[in-house]
C-alpha cells in the first residue's frame, strides 16, 4: 500500500467538473468564473476545470489561458482543491503531447496559478505503462520549474477496460524507484466512455450501471491507499436517483461522486455525513420505509403492514396480504425483524464514547441498546434492539465519523453550517472521539 502519499485528504465527497472556455460567449472563462466563487456546502471538495470532454476542442488552448486567468485571481480564496483535466489518450501521442503542452503552461510559475493548483486529473488512461507515462510529464514539469517530484497529484480516470484492469497493478508499481506513482489521489469512473470501450448496449439507450465497475475502483483504491469516486449522474433533476446512487456506493466504500451543478455538489457534500437524528426503517421485501416520528414514538401509516388487536394481548399482523394471528411477544418479535435504525451522528458518539470507558475499564464488548415505540394501525409496541460492540464495531463506527474529521480539517468554510446542523456540542465531540 501507498503509505507515502502527496496528498492530505482521507475522504473526497464531490468531484466538480466546469468547462473552461464556452464557445460563442462574451466571456468564454465565465463558468470557471462562476465556479471558483463558490463557497461553503456548494463548493466541492475537488474542483475539476475540465479543458477535455466538458471543452470543445477548438476552445482548449483557450481554456488553459482561462485556467490560469481565473485559478490565478481566485485560487487562493477557493476553499476546495484545484485539479484541471486535461487532454490525454492512451492511443493517441499527438492528444498525450497537448496535455503534456497544456501542463507546461499551467504549471509555468510566471504565469502565477500553480501556487494554487494541487493537481491534474488525467482522462483516457490505459494500462498501467499508460499510467506511468502520465506520471512521466508530470515529474518532468516539476523539474523544468524546479520544483519538488510529487508536488502535483495525479488523478485518473477510468474510462477503458485497460485502465480497469491497471488498478490490479497498483500495489505492486506504487514505490518502485521507476516511478512517482506515489502522487496518485483519486481514481475517478468514467461510465460513459467506458460503455464506448466496453460496446455495450441496453434496450433504451441509456448507461449501463456498471456495479461492477464501482466495486472494482473501490477495491482498487482501497489497496493502493487512494481514493475512489464514482461517475457523473447526468439526470440532473433526479436528486432521488443521485441519492439512491450515493448510498449504493457508500455501501461499497466508494464515498465520492462527480457533481455536474452546484445543487448536486450540496447533496453529494450533505449525503456520506452522518445523519442529525435517528431514525427507524421498516424494510418490506425490497421497500424500505422509514417511519415517521411523534413524539418519540415511530408511525406508520401505509396499507403494506396492517395489526389489528382481536382480543386482550392477542393481535393479527397482516403483511401484504400475508395473516399471522401473534400474542403481544410474537408481534414485538416479528416487528423487530422488520425494523432497522439509522443512527444520527449524536447516536454514533455516544456509542462510541460508551466503547471508549468500557475498554478502559477492562471490557472488551458491551451491548447498544436503541429503543422507541412503534404504532401501526393505532396498536402501540414498545421495542428494542441490543447491538453489540466490540473492537471491529467500533473500528468500522469511526469511518462516518473520521469523514466528518476529515470534512471539518479541511473546508473550514463550511464550519458554520456543520455547526448550524448537529450543534456546537456534537461537533467538538466528534472531532475529540476515536483514534
Amino acid at each position: 500500500m501507498n503509505t507515502n502519499r502527496c496528498y492530505e485528504r482521507e475522504f473526497v465527497r464531490t468531484f466538480f467538473t466546469s468547462p473552461t472556455a464556452v464557445e460563442g460567449e462574451e466571456d468564454s472563462a465565465k463558468m470557471i468564473r462562476s465556479a471558483a466563487q463558490l463557497r461553503g456546502m456548494q463548493a466541492p471538495d475537488v474542483w475539476v476545470p475540465d479543458n477535455e470532454d466538458a471543452t470543445a476542442p477548438s476552445m482548449r488552448d483557450e481554456g488553459v489561458k482561462n485556467i490560469i486567468e481565473i485559478v490565478s485571481e481566485h485560487g487562493a480564496d477557493f476553499p476546495g482543491e484545484i485539479h484541471p483535466r486535461l487532454v490525454w489518450h492512451r492511443e493517441n501521442p499527438t492528444i498525450r503531447y497537448q496535455g503534456f503542452q497544456h501542463m507546461l503552461e499551467v504549471a509555468d510559475p510566471d504565469n502565477n496559478a500553480i501556487e494554487y493548483i494541487d493537481g491534474f486529473v488525467i482522462p483516457e488512461v490505459g494500462d498501467i505503462d499508460d499510467w506511468k507515462k502520465a506520471d512521466e510529464f508530470f515529474t518532468i514539469v516539476e523539474n523544468k520549474y524546479g520544483l519538488p517530484e510529487g508536488s502535483f497529484s495525479m488523478s485518473v480516470i477510468i474510462e477503458s477496460g485497460e485502465a480497469e484492469l491497471a488498478m490490479a497493478d497498483l500495489r505492486e508499481e506504487i514505490g518502485k524507484p521507476s516511478n512517482n506513482l506515489e502522487r496518485l489521489f483519486l481514481l475517478v469512473d468514467g461510465e460513459v466512455d467506458y460503455t464506448k470501450d466496453m460496446r455495450a448496449m441496453t434496450p433504451t439507450g441509456e448507461l449501463p450501471s456498471w456495479p461492477e465497475l464501482r466495486h472494482n475502483t473501490s477495491r482498487g483504491a482501497s489497496a493502493a491507499g487512494l481514493i475512489a469516486v464514482d461517475g457523473p449522474y447526468d439526470d440532473i433533476r433526479d436528486i432521488e436517483g443521485y441519492h439512491e446512487r450515493m448510498t449504493e456506493n457508500r455501501a461499497k466504500g466508494m464515498n465520492g461522486i462527480w457533481s455536474l451543478t452546484p445543487k448536486q455538489v450540496v447533496e453529494a457534500n450533505k449525503a456520506p455525513l452522518p445523519p442529525k437524528a435517528g431514525s427507524w426503517i421498516l424494510e418490506l421485501d425490497d421497500r424500505e420505509i422509514e417511519l415517521e416520528e411523534d413524539a418519540g414514538r415511530q408511525i406508520y401509516s401505509g396499507t403494506e403492514l396492517r395489526i389489528e388487536e382481536t382480543a386482550d394481548e392477542q393481535y393479527t399482523l397482516s403483511v401484504r396480504g400475508n395473516e399471522y394471528e401473534l400474542d403481544r411477544d410474537g408481534l414485538r418479535k416479528e416487528l423487530l425483524d422488520m425494523l432497522v435504525y439509522v443512527p444520527s451522528m449524536d447516536d454514533i458518539v455516544d456509542s462510541m464514547e460508551e466503547f471508549e470507558a468500557a475498554k478502559e475499564s477492562g471490557k472488551g464488548a458491551i451491548a447498544i441498546t436503541q429503543s422507541t415505540t412503534v404504532v401501526v394501525d393505532g396498536v402501540e409496541i414498545d421495542v428494542k434492539k441490543d447491538r453489540m460492540w466490540d473492537e471491529a464495531t467500533y473500528q468500522a463506527a469511526q469511518t462516518p465519523v473520521s469523514l466528518f474529521k476529515d470534512v471539518y480539517k479541511n473546508r473550514p468554510d463550511q464550519h458554520e453550517e456543520l455547526e448550524k446542523m448537529y450543534g456546537e456540542d456534537i461537533v467538538q465531540r466528534a472531532i475529540n472521539v476515536g483514534s
